[in-house]
């Protein structure tokens, strides 16, 4: 993993300013309807219970392409995940990110597979377009804190689980994720 560490630095470098530079004010008013603003406002006010039913919505949303190609082949490529099989699911996934490029859940389900295959680069390079697409998207966020943590970035981790934590503000593992690494960094102060 070590001599794709550059690799890695040049990705980060350049997916950061697409997350870091936007706060969380843009990310509530970023992306699609009314509906999803309503379910990105109650998100936020929600206790934990309700903010993981309000999640589902979300995601429920996010995986409607509106074209029944797409959500064929984004039902395959997830079921091949679940099976185990990552090099079949980015076969399913690739595919529809070339046939629907605008549709930003199937580049996140695309880095979710990469991720799962170890392929870290052309997993943040799908992170990135999954936040230039939507801004607003946790899930996408998280997954790419997860990488920069596991590359030993773990300041960079912190800004984008914080960033994370901004839109959705019980979104499971990351409140962790930030009290775990915060700790780490005020130990490493003393």
């Amino acid at each position: 993993m070590k001599a794709r560490r550059p690799f890695h630095n040049a990705i980060v470098a350049a997916i950061l300013p697409i997350v870091l530079g936007w706060t969380a004010a843009d990310a509530q008013t970023a992306g699609a309807g009314g509906g999803l603003d309503e379910l990105f406002t109650r998100l936020k006010e929600a206790d934990a219970a309700s903010a993981r039913r309000i999640e589902r919505q979300i995601f429920t949303e996010w995986s409607r392409s509106g074209s029944p190609s797409a959500d064929l082949l984004l039902q395959r490529g997830r079921e091949a995940m679940s099976a185990g099989k990552s090099t079949v699911a980015i076969e399913h996934l690739t595919a529809l990110v070339d046939h629907a490029p605008d549709f930003a859940e199937g580049w996140n389900a695309r880095a979710t597979a990469y991720f799962r295959a170890g392929m870290f680069g052309p997993s943040m390079a799908d992170i990135g377009r999954v936040l230039t697409l939507n801004p607003r998207h946790f899930g996408a966020l998280a997954g790419l804190g997860t990488m920069l943590e596991q590359m030993e970035r773990p300041e960079r981790a912190l800004e984008v689980y914080r960033a994370a934590l901004a839109i959705h503000p019980h979104l499971e593992g990351v409140e962790q994720a930030v009290k775990r690494l915060e700790a780490k960094a005020a130990g490493q102060e003393l």
